[in-house]
């Protein structure tokens, strides 16, 4: 049959649906029978079926399985279904990442659990939460991850997931302090607008954020009714599942969904299916049935240990039933046999690399992280990998990051500390620390946020490190390992490696930035600080002072950054530090100009792009001069800063977002808006893009002023208008209310001249308002200049005043 003709490209979503309705026809039922006998909802199938959603892959391999056909040729169609090409953004944020989904993979051979999975779905229907407990390795976070994947299609804004470590050997459980933050950057929320103390008002916090949200959390291994509390949502639709070794009697208004260990029917079947028995007479398990059964006796009846047993005998398809039961034999409980039988057929190296496993921390890792641990190749740590994710003792959550049960963990971490020397323990976690800082430092190389700051000193790189293509390549494994990062941190600080703690804050300032983290960032610099004074070295402590009085900076603080740069200025005077002491003028510079300074901020600048060329850093350099180019933008120098930032430009380098780019795009935009208005809406829209593309939404709120500003001295005061609202709206989006101060000024002049003398007067006033609080005594001086331009008419003595204050403010 010749197929009809088109006239636009196959719609993959539309194609799966299609195939997905062939599949319903086959079975001759009706969508609500269908669903039934599928274990799906109606409503969600529906939306399958229309093409509204491309289904979850178990809903596939469901539907396949009803009618016995093979879902593994739909599984291109699928992918291509589920991961469509961004469609372009509506809204001007266009670097937004898409909905956040960190929902670990659902099992392919989920068994069982009819009636607790309804109990699960049902009682999320009824009360947006439910607590699955059960014992140790029963199957508690399988259950609620197959609930979670089920319910992600009608919760699209995000799938989140939060492992509290209530369980883990070796670890604190995670404080809802902790756990509050993680969820919040996981939604995006800025850190200036999460509160910097307080559960209740995280929890707060975290309850606003999801109100107008459809979000799933799984809230995994909690201890305690304490610890989840509240992490629960609020009002809203949003839903949370919640899985815990204890019942949680203190969450009355939850409703608890309890497993035992699965029946003698589901365990056969999981066996089977785990193991790859073909089922039927021919198959190991039906040809001995007493040994099966004895296997799933010693298992306990326990999912965890049917599946590590099924991966012993799917990969010794000699043994018969009876030998997988005399190794297991060995074991004393239903832990130990399954743990100790798989570990017994690990080669050397297989069962070293398990070992060491259990000294991290718990959460997600990948094979980088693995073959630094246990000192090996990375090809060699990934192909174990492999092999112990087909033995069951390790998860691939998600394609090439890993896991362990806590059981499992609890294994591995036991069997190290009896196995391994506590020399050999050491060294591994020393390992560990060197990775997550030379790691880090290789992202943030890729990503740089000022100038490029020095290779770490602290341990020795590790033989293998991740490649970066691009910095978008480094913030996302920046975001993937940030809790792990973290950990590292804590991990450094509880073990005295001072150097580790000194050095690891610095390279994430360029991941903060982009992810509005200054006041956790600050809490990092401040512990930085106390590990350099720990360990006496004079450039480690001046660098530690001058980050710090650079995080106060950006967080607002200009007092206290003004006092951490005066002791750093202190600590390399004495020091032949170049590249430190550009980067501190630089940024003196900056805390210079704020403050109200005119002619020192210039000096400072020029000084620095000289250190930075002696230093041999041309990026600093360029930094250094493109700032030099923006303070004399300010002073109303415009043909002096449109040269300086052409020179900038011209600079050879092979980045087309070189970083100091954006500076002399922006400088040079708003010199030249007058007298070359369309060279000028040029540059600030290649700012603009480059801004965007680099996700760094600070600078996308720049980049939308400055256009405003030169837009109004182009005349265009509607379209001024307009891109100065925009950025007040991101602003507003990232809570950064200090930021505001560098923008209201040149919005409220915008106002003036477009007619809104109202409009202009209030922006000045708030202006007025913030800057003396924050310190920026220019801008102070801006906004009563402004207003006396405002009141010159009506009322020339106020006028007066506000001049004459304005020249107060400026002065020293």
């Amino acid at each position: 049959m010749d197929e009809p003709h088109r006239t636009a490209k196959t719609d993959p979503q539309s194609d799966l649906a299609a195939r997905l309705r062939l599949l319903q026809e086959l079975s001759g039922l009706g969508v609500r029978a269908l669903a039934r006998d599928t274990g799906l909802s109606s409503s969600s199938l529906s939306r399958y079926l229309s093409g509204q959603t491309p289904p979850p892959w178990p809903a596939v391999i469901a539907l396949c399985r009803l009618v016995k056909r093979d879902p593994r040729p739909l599984r291109p169609l699928w992918e291509r279904a589920s991961n469509p090409l961004p469609a372009p953004p509506k809204s001007s944020r266009q670097g937004r990442p898409r909905p956040r989904n960190d929902l670990p993979r659902d099992v392919a051979d989920f068994t069982g659990r009819e009636a607790q999975l309804a109990a699960v779905m049902a009682a999320v229907d009824s009360h947006r939460v439910v607590a699955v407990d059960g014992m140790a390795g029963v199957g508690k976070t399988c259950l609620a991850m197959h609930a979670a994947h089920r319910l992600a299609a009608d919760y699209p804004d995000a799938q989140l997931y939060v492992d509290l470590h209530g369980f883990t050997e070796g670890r604190e459980p995670l404080d809802p302090d902790s756990a509050l933050r993680m969820l919040l950057g996981a939604l995006d929320v800025p850190s200036e607008k999460v509160p910097r103390e307080g559960v209740e008002e995280l929890a707060a916090c975290w309850r606003s954020e999801l109100a107008d949200r459809r979000v799933v959390v799984v809230i995994d291994n909690a201890a305690d009714a304490e610890q989840v509390r509240p992490l629960l949502p609020g009002a809203g639709p949003s839903v949370a599942l919640i899985t815990s070794r204890n019942r949680l009697l203190g969450l009355d208004e939850v409703p608890p969904v309890s497993l035992d260990v699965l029946s003698p029917r589901e365990s056969a079947e999981l066996l089977a299916r785990a193991s790859g028995d073909p089922g039927g007479a021919e198959g190991r398990l039906a040809r001995e049935p007493e040994s099966a059964a004895e296997v799933l006796r010693l298992c306990g009846h326990l999912p965890l240990a049917l599946r590590l047993a099924a991966a012993r005998l799917r990969h010794r398809p000699g043994w018969t039933v009876g030998i997988l039961v005399e190794r297991m034999a060995e074991g004393v409980s239903e832990f130990d046999t399954a743990f100790a039988m798989s570990v017994r057929q690990l080669d050397r190296a297989q069962a070293r690399l398990f070992r060491m496993l259990g000294l991290l921390p718990g959460g997600s890792f990948d094979a980088y992280l693995a073959a630094s641990l246990a000192d090996m190749p990375l090809h060699g740590a990934r192909a174990i990998l492999e092999d112990l994710v087909d033995a069951h003792l390790v998860q691939e959550s998600t394609a090439g990051r890993y896991l362990l049960h806590d059981l499992v963990h609890q294994h591995a971490r036991r069997s190290c500390a009896e196995q391994d020397s506590p020399a050999e323990r050491e060294r591994a976690l020393g390992r560990f620390l060197d990775y997550y800082v030379h790691a880090a430092a290789a992202a943030d190389a890729a990503m740089p946020f000022l100038s490029p700051g020095r290779p770490p000193s602290a341990g020795r790189p590790p033989a293998a490190l991740p490649r970066f293509a691009d910095k978008h390549a480094a913030f996302s494994w920046l975001v993937a390992e940030y809790e792990n990062v973290v950990a590292a941190f804590e991990t450094a600080a509880a073990v005295g490696a001072d150097t580790h703690v000194c050095e690891l804050p610095r390279f994430l300032r360029a991941y903060f930035a982009r992810r509005c983290g200054t006041t956790h960032l600050n809490v990092l610099f401040e512990r930085s600080l106390a590990a350099a004074e720990r360990l006496g070295d004079p450039l480690q402590l001046a660098d530690a002072h001058s980050d710090l009085g650079f995080a106060r900076y950006n967080a607002g603080r200009m007092a206290e950054a003004a006092a951490s740069y005066e002791e750093a200025r202190a600590g390399l005077a004495r020091l032949d530090a170049t590249e430190s002491e550009a980067e501190l003028t630089l940024r003196r510079g900056y805390l210079k100009w704020d403050e109200g300074h005119v002619e020192e901020p210039l000096e400072l600048f020029a000084l620095a792009g000289k250190l930075y060329e002696q230093a041999g850093c041309r990026t600093g350099a360029a930094y250094a001069a493109a700032s030099e180019a923006w303070a004399m933008l300010q002073l109303g120098h415009r043909e002096e800063a449109a040269q300086r930032a052409r020179e900038v430009l011209a600079a050879p380098h092979t980045d087309p977002a070189w970083p100091p780019t954006l500076t002399a795009l922006i400088t040079l935009g708003v010199a030249i808006a007058h007298e070359e208005p369309d060279e000028a809406a040029d540059h600030l829209r290649r700012a603009l893009t480059l801004a965007r593309e680099d996700g760094h939404l600070h600078n996308e709120a720049w980049c939308l002023n400055c256009l405003g500003v030169a837009l109004r001295r182009m005349g265009r005061h509607e379209e001024a208008l307009e891109s100065h609202q925009k950025a007040f709206t991101l602003l507003d989006e990232l809570f950064e209310e200090h930021w505001k101060i560098r923008f209201l000024n040149g919005y409220a002049e915008t106002c003036r001249l477009a007619g809104l003398p109202e409009e202009a007067l209030r922006l000045h006033r708030q202006a007025l308002e913030l800057a003396p609080r924050l310190g920026h005594r220019h801008e102070e001086a801006l906004a009563h200049e402004g207003i006396a331009a405002l009141l010159d008419e009506a009322d020339p003595t106020a006028a007066a005043d506000h001049r004459a204050a304005g020249q107060a403010a400026l002065q020293p």
